[in-house]
């Protein structure tokens, strides 16, 4: 079995407190903070003082006594008042890289073990564009997606479409009052209706919105859309075949924004797949007395003692029987449970719908609904404008995604043409480098720091080739790439052992890869392997810097040299293929 460096340290530390008859769940360490303390940390003696009955600097002096003898270690030190400190020996981080590089994972550990995991992100709804609300939830979503596959679960995306709704009502109204004739509202029982939309893409675009504010503003345009949308879900024929035409129309236009974003769905699903199962999973929770009524509406009481803030009941049926989001999140649990080997359902949905989540878990956890399986509800902050607040095009409206994938692949292309990079590609050439470098720098900037935090979208520091960006990455990938081209037909051997400072502190990285990996799961925080790369990218050039590579006059250093050159480019490389960003050729 593979082991990480953290989980060889772990072993040791298990192996002195079992000699010493200490606790073994107490054998832990973690990475130092500071390098001048080495490269771990166990501070477990602190937490054995009381329950020993010893100082605790005596217990650590016990524990690196015995630690001193162990081969991985090149030093163990005790300070303060009972930390040991641990620095790994060189030659044992040379074992670990040639492991590392022979491990098909890169040190990514099999957590998954076949198990399912359904991710559920994007949520466009039919016959709207996606927009930058979407962003960050087809960004995670994706990033997310991979790093699971990579840890060794069987992944289901899905899109999780917003097709069942009173937006569907809105527009069939609006449809039928710019032309009552149509067939699709014909009521003739012998009449065919009509399989093709009866607007174009970009009408259908622009409808929404003026059937939204027509609603808002009229009581009568409003009671219209929700008698339209009761007869669509009662199953109206005409109403049925526009809202297919709808629905095919708009998902053309959803589909291609997704394959711009390099987002894979596995299922496109909608709300629309269980309505069938909506009337009988409400009547068995009224029967079961899980949900009760309350002034003509059906609830679920979910708040519990223990609560510190407040938790409503969930809302199942409104008045008029109609089922709303939480009822359809339910009817979509339960189907999704039917799935061989489902361990974990994971919501990829802003923060601000965290109470629904709430309420919608604690409901299925009454009902029996996916019992045994992890519910997760991964929140994120607020796409913002350099104003702080939410992203609006210059009129004040919502941004489409495309205009702002348009506006970093235009800036990508001023900074390609300012700088002369890609300078030997044609027009198509740099036309695709832009397209990577934009859409990676859009990626790079939503995946970094803490996704329950807000991001202001500036394009002109996401496409910086400088700083913490992603075409700082990708162009470390190509330089490492151009490097490792000029060394063909120079013997290229595994990492030796480092005697460098930063040769050390390069392989140090790559070897905690694995670890990272794992780490953004258990957060579900793409940010943290974001952060990684960006890290072992300047690691990469500290050490590019001042450790001579093709230049070095002696061939073993050399040949080391080369191929730690080699490991860093696979662990960048897949590092950036699990935030789903694509590195170009050449830059």
């Amino acid at each position: 079995m593979f082991l990480s460096l953290a989980s060889h340290v772990d072993a040791s530390l298990a192996t002195v407190f079992a000699a010493l008859g200490l606790p073994t769940a107490f054998a832990r360490a973690q990475p130092s903070t500071r390098s001048d303390f080495g490269d771990f940390q166990c501070n477990a003696a602190l937490a054995l003082a009381r329950e020993q009955g010893r100082p605790p600097r005596a217990i650590a002096e016990d524990i690196a006594g015995l630690l001193r003898q162990e081969a991985i270690f090149s030093a163990v030190e005790v300070a303060g008042p009972g930390f040991v400190n641990l620095t790994l020996a060189a030659p044992f981080l040379a074992a670990s890289a040639r492991a590392t590089i022979a491990h098909a994972g890169l040190g990514i550990p099999d957590l998954g073990q076949g198990r399912l995991v359904i991710l559920d992100f994007g949520g466009p709804n039919v016959a709207k564009p996606l927009h930058v609300g979407h962003l960050r939830s087809l960004v995670l979503g994706e990033s997310l997606r991979r790093i699971h596959t990579a840890l060794g679960w069987r992944t289901l995306g899905d899109a999780h479409l917003g097709d069942w709704g009173l937006q569907m009502g809105m527009l069939s109204s609006a449809i039928r009052h710019r032309d009552p004739s149509l067939a699709f509202f014909s009521r003739g029982d012998n009449e065919a209706f009509p399989s093709n939309a009866p607007v174009t893409l970009d009408e259908l675009e622009r409808l929404y919105p003026e059937a939204a504010a027509a609603c808002r503003s009229d009581a009568r345009r409003m009671a219209e859309a929700r008698a339209d949308t009761a007869a669509l879900q009662a199953g109206d024929p005409g109403l049925l075949a526009l809202w297919r035409s709808l629905r095919a129309l708009s998902l053309t236009s959803q589909v291609a924004d997704f394959r711009e974003l390099g987002v894979v769905f596995d299922a496109l699903d909608g709300e629309s797949d269980v309505r069938d199962a909506i009337t009988p999973l409400v009547e068995r929770l009224r029967a079961s007395g899980i949900a009760r009524e309350s002034e003509g509406a059906l609830v679920v009481d979910v708040a519990t003692a223990e609560d510190t803030f407040e938790v409503p009941p969930l809302l199942l049926a409104k008045r008029d029987g109609a089922a709303l989001y939480a009822t359809t999140d339910l009817a979509t649990l339960e189907a999704r449970a039917t799935h061989e080997g489902l361990a974990r359902v994971v919501y990829v949905v802003d923060q601000r719908q965290a109470l629904h989540f709430e309420q919608v878990f604690r409901v299925a956890g009454k009902a029996g609904i996916a019992a045994g399986v992890e519910l997760i509800h991964v929140g994120f902050g607020t796409v913002n404008g350099r104003d702080g607040r939410p992203f609006k095009t210059r009129d004040g409206g919502v941004a489409r995604l495309t205009e702002l994938l348009d506006d970093a692949m235009a800036k990508a292309t001023e900074r390609i043409e300012g700088s002369g990079y890609g300078r030997e590609l044609d027009a198509a050439g740099k036309r695709a480098l832009a397209r990577r470098i934009g859409i990676g720098a859009v990626k790079f900037a939503d995946l970094s720091g803490d996704r329950l935090s807000g991001y202001v979208f500036d394009v002109e520091r996401m496409v910086a080739f400088e700083g913490r960006t992603g075409p700082y990455l990708q162009y470390a990938c190509v330089r490492l790439r151009s490097l490792l081209a000029k060394a063909d037909g120079v013997t290229v051997a595994e990492p030796g052992v480092p005697v460098h400072g930063s040769e050390r502190a390069l392989v140090m990285a790559c070897l905690g890869f694995g670890d990272v990996v794992a780490e953004s799961v258990r957060l579900m925080q793409p940010g943290v392997l974001a952060e990684y790369a960006f890290g072992l990218a300047q690691r990469f050039s500290r050490f590019y810097a001042e450790c001579p590579v093709l230049a070095e006059p002696d061939l073993g250093t050399r040949t080391s040299r080369l191929g730690l050159c080699v490991f860093t480019l696979g662990v960048l490389e897949r590092a950036l293929s699990l935030l789903a960003i694509d590195v170009p050729e050449r830059m």
